[in-house]
């Protein structure tokens, strides 16, 4: 494809445009040039009457800075207006390809969630994004916990392109339960969700967006906008005969305490899980419940292997076909608590259980880095307490943010079907997605592709390294 050139004075000076099949570079005077990926262009228009030709893109002031949305208004001289519209024409062609522009998008927003800043948040940077890419919008502010529960129950499948939450993780753990409780669950479960973080921990962000663009609002609006729909494993947790689904994580344990015992903390934003690990280290107190599984996969080696093959041809497939009418209701569970054969019972104290979905569960912590979108696996993390004490515990935290804790020998790591808890305590903290949940028996078993989430990537965004490779050859 050849590039397409135009130029258009903007703000009383020339600039230049030349497009490419990759990228949209705009020379402003005599500016150093600047190159837009086309992924970050929004919108392009050009207006015969007015000869203005308009230009929109998310890009970074500072190299590490967050993304903020550019207005670029040029005017065309008259003989240059079929260039100008063709570039404009053009731009918008190459910039969404297969995503399709203008998206109507249900929006969710949790006024309380996190620092409490969600709607300032979204009125002062999401939505200028939104709007200015052509996307519709029907924002509801939810005022009380299940709210959003309750619209994804009965929202209106055909009216939306995707639905978004403006909170941290637990709303959009509200909104996949209502999606299960749908007319047409199924269905409803290939709505496909954005978030745009604005909790405390935003873990779902993160994986989808990465590191450094976790906590960026603006590159989620982006994500939402050009984002594809991605096809992704869920949980279905059970406890006293009722089915719950999960999409992250469950954790008991020092990690519970870490989340729920400071709830009272959110006012803190994330630094608050730190605060509580430190706090909880203090107690360094057993979990002493009876863990069971079906295990698949242990070897550490194997399951990293894994990772990078399936990085390397490409990550998750899109999604799942479209869910015929007789096929409309959730998968029953396979396994029944009663069952034995095959489970594999870990018989060492449990300092933590951690297991889930998606690698990030907080910036400071990649609990689970070997984690895949559609694998059909839960990652289970079971911390002994056996020879591990508090300063083994500060020691390894060094390291979490980039998952080396995966690579220390005392920690058991494993990929399973299913498995099932027995506490043998009278208390304790037990969390689903971050919310709380009642300290008693339960079992967990993977939803294969059951839900949907737009992503960029294809797979979760968080590399991760091999650290014992990386030490000897340092060694």
């Amino acid at each position: 494809m050849a590039d397409i050139d135009t130029e258009a004075k903007v703000l009383g000076k020339i600039t230049r445009y030349c497009l490419t099949s990759t990228a949209l570079i705009v020379t402003i005077g005599n500016k150093k040039s600047q190159t837009v990926s086309l992924h970050n262009v929004i919108a392009a228009s050009f207006h015969s009457d007015s000869r203005l030709l308009k230009i929109a893109y998310v890009n970074r002031k500072k190299e590490k800075g967050p993304l903020e949305l550019v207005h670029l208004d040029g005017q065309v001289e008259e003989g240059k207006a079929d260039a100008a519209r063709n570039l404009a024409n053009t731009t918008m062609e190459w910039a969404y390809r297969d995503i399709k522009p203008n998206r109507r998008l249900k929006v969710l927003i949790n006024p309380h969630g996190g620092v409490g800043k969600a709607v300032a948040v979204f009125n002062k940077l999401v939505e200028p994004v939104l709007r200015t890419a052509g996307c519709s919008l029907d924002v509801v502010h939810t005022k009380k916990k299940g709210d959003a529960y309750e619209i994804a129950k009965i929202l209106p499948l055909t009216e939306f392109d995707a639905l978004l939450t403006v909170s941290g993780d637990g709303l959009i753990h509200e909104v996949l339960n209502g999606f299960a409780n749908h007319s047409c669950p199924r269905k409803a479960l290939q709505t496909p969700v954005a978030p745009i973080p604005t909790g405390s921990g935003n873990g779902l962000s993160l994986n989808l967006l990465g590191i450094e663009d976790g906590f960026d609002v603006v590159a989620a609006s982006l994500n939402a906008i050009k984002g594809s729909p991605m096809a992704v494993d869920v949980f279905s947790f059970t406890q006293n005969g009722k089915r719950t689904i999960s999409f992250m994580s469950q954790a008991l344990g020092l990690m519970a305490d870490v989340d729920l015992g400071t709830e009272d903390l959110r006012w803190m934003g994330d630094s608050r899980f730190l605060y509580g690990l430190f706090r909880g280290l203090i107690k360094f107190k057993p979990c002493d419940v009876k863990l069971s599984y079906k295990v698949v996969e242990q070897d550490k080696r194997k399951m990293f292997e894994n990772l990078n093959s399936r990085r390397s041809a490409g990550g998750s497939e899109s999604i799942s076909p479209q869910i015929q009418d007789e096929n409309l209701a959730l998968p029953e569970p396979k396994i029944n608590l009663e069952e034995t054969e095959g489970w594999i019972t870990f018989s060492e104290p449990l300092l933590y259980l951690y297991a889930g979905k998606g690698p990030y569960v907080g910036r400071d912590f990649m609990a689970f880095p070997v984690s895949l979108p559609d694998d059909g696996l839960i990652d289970i993390v079971a911390q002994s307490v056996k020879n591990f004490s508090r300063t083994d515990v500060v020691a390894s935290f060094g390291g979490a943010p980039k998952g080396e804790l995966y690579w220390n020998d005392n920690l058991h790591y494993l990929k399973a079907k299913a498995y099932r808890i027995k506490p043998l305590a009278k208390k304790g903290y037990l969390s689903v997605d971050g919310e709380s949940y009642p300290f008693e028996e339960f079992q967990v078993e993977v939803l294969p592709r059951l839900a949907t989430l737009l992503s960029s990537h294809g797979f979760y965004n968080a590399p991760f390294d091999d650290m014992k490779a990386n030490k000897n050859k340092g060694s």
